[in-house]
């Protein structure tokens, strides 16, 4: 007889696989976590070297600006989205703070080619396996069902999630 999951593993089977397709979809982001009592998604970013503090306003603005766009096109009115910087001796940290009921896989696309474009050679993109276009394509697929299912759900431990020698690690906290 299946053994049926209890509703709240199943949440955070939901949330491991949302950080895991994620990751595994876009190499660019370094970690990942995800807090399914307040609905936030932290994305983020290893940039090699530091941005200046006005280069880093400029990106930010751009970002911020585009997102905006982006959520109006969607219709989407209800939005939260923070862009912050962390810096360590040669390398800067850049955390994306978004709220996980109003983001889309779109909405993460449109965030990593614009941060491409504006961090071509600082950006550390984790290089792995090349994937074929239909193991990208069930990636997408499935962040977008993960993503609706983290919107209903509101319970479960916070999850995090980070890339460790070619390899997707997914923790509790």
């Amino acid at each position: 007889m299946p053994k049926l999951i209890p509703d709240n593993d199943q949440q955070v089977t939901d949330g491991v696989n949302l950080l895991i397709s994620i990751l595994i979809r876009y190499p660019e982001i370094t970690s990942i976590s995800f807090d399914p009592q307040t609905h936030i998604l932290r994305q983020n970013f290893m940039l090699s070297g530091i941005p200046s503090k006005i280069e880093f306003a400029k990106v930010r603005k751009v970002l911020l600006d585009s997102i905006a766009v982006y959520h109006t096109i969607e219709g989407i009115n209800d939005k939260t989205v923070d862009i912050q910087l962390s810096e360590y001796d040669t390398v800067a940290m850049l955390h994306i703070v978004q709220d996980v009921r109003t983001l889309s896989k779109g909405e993460i696309a449109l965030t990593i080619a614009l941060l491409k474009e504006h961090f071509r050679s600082s950006l550390i993109i984790e290089t792995s396996e090349a994937f074929l276009e239909e193991e990208l394509y069930l990636q997408d697929e499935l962040i977008d069902n993960m993503l609706n299912n983290a919107t209903r759900n509101n319970s479960g431990r916070r999850l995090v999630g980070i890339r460790e020698d070619g390899r997707v690690i997914v923790y509790n906290k």
